[in-house]
């Protein structure tokens, strides 16, 4: 308990109502844009405000907020927000993710996150940045299930779940990135004074993680390869290392970071133990949580190195490399 409160200072500060949520931060800062300005002269007015930061008692009439929503509308209409870059207007079509009207697939009082986060209010997207072949959630991570619901209609909810125990609001998927204009309008219309959490694969765009700047309280990333090879074979993502490292340091200057690792079968060599060695060379103060769930789902029965569940030897193998390392385990 000692080293949650350490390792997330801000988050318990909010939750104790010792601290402000950043997005209600940002609500209050000033700005001044008009919609018609290109994108290029919208992002230095972020930036500048960001780099200035001025946090009015009173609600301005155009907050950086604002501005955010319009910048991720505009990107939505040639769409950068994942790393796939694939540059569609998603009011039109899907790129890689699937993701075109962004879509319910479940929320509800979460008891199975790591004990610093529940109750969390887990919001759960249809859709995906990563194709991974063993994805527990593939009935809504690779198809569009769920139901569509409008931004003050889900604040409603959020509100509604707070009252009910909820210490977080918790962005999740599939994966929440393709999804961010959506959530950036519904922070708009949300009041409660709640840490939000970027549950996320962290395959992030500069321009995403510019956007989630100032807005999430705490990022609970997936930190699943330690090479881009398993990556590409596993989840049909190009370039992923550099990406996940990059938006990790990113992350740790943003907010507060939990970081999960999946422990695959006979991965544990070329994918746990440099994941956990770089976490303890570059951001070593953050919270760690080794999983040892794996369970051959959706099409990991093709894929002899991960067909079967995980040894349990091999997860204990990990779990002790990462306290000789000396991270904080969850």
């Amino acid at each position: 308990m000692d080293a949650w409160r350490r390792l997330l200072p801000r988050y318990y500060d909010i939750l104790e109502d010792q601290g402000t949520a950043q997005y209600l931060d940002c609500k209050q800062v000033q700005v001044s844009f008009d919609p018609s300005t290109p994108l290029a002269g919208l992002w230095g007015i972020h930036d500048s405000a960001l780099e200035h930061l001025k946090i009015q008692d009173t609600p301005p009439s155009q907050s950086l907020l604002d501005l955010k929503i319009e910048i991720a509308q505009r990107i939505y209409q040639s769409c950068c927000l994942c790393e796939h870059h694939c540059n569609i207007n998603r009011e039109k079509m899907t790129g890689k993710c699937g993701v075109r009207d962004s879509r319910i697939a479940s929320e509800f009082l979460h008891t199975g996150e790591e004990p610093p986060l529940i109750p969390s209010h887990t919001i759960f997207f249809s859709g995906c940045t990563f194709q991974c072949v063993f994805c527990q959630n593939w009935d809504i991570s690779q198809y569009q299930n769920g139901a569509g619901v409008s931004p003050k209609n889900l604040a409603e909810r959020i509100t509604q779940r707070k009252q009910q125990g909820a210490r977080n609001v918790n962005w999740v998927g599939g994966e929440p990135t393709s999804n961010l204009p959506f959530i950036l309008r519904v922070l708009r219309e949300l009041r409660i004074n709640r840490p939000q959490v970027w549950n996320s694969n962290m395959f992030c765009s500069e321009q995403t993680m510019k956007l989630l700047h100032g807005v999430i309280d705490v990022y609970l990333t997936d930190f699943k390869y330690g090479n881009d090879a398993c990556a590409q074979r596993l989840s049909k993502v190009n370039g992923y290392v550099s990406v996940v490292k990059q938006n990790h340091l990113i992350a740790s200057q943003q907010g507060e970071v939990m970081i999960r690792h999946l422990v695959l079968p006979n991965h544990s060599v070329c994918c746990s133990q440099l994941i956990l060695e770089w976490i303890r060379r570059n951001i070593p103060d953050v919270l760690v949580n080794v999983m040892g769930q794996y369970r051959p789902y959706y099409q990991a029965q093709d894929y002899e190195d991960i067909a079967d569940v995980l040894p349990r030897d091999e997860y204990y193998r990990v779990t002790e490399y990462a306290k000789r390392l000396g991270l904080s385990l969850i």
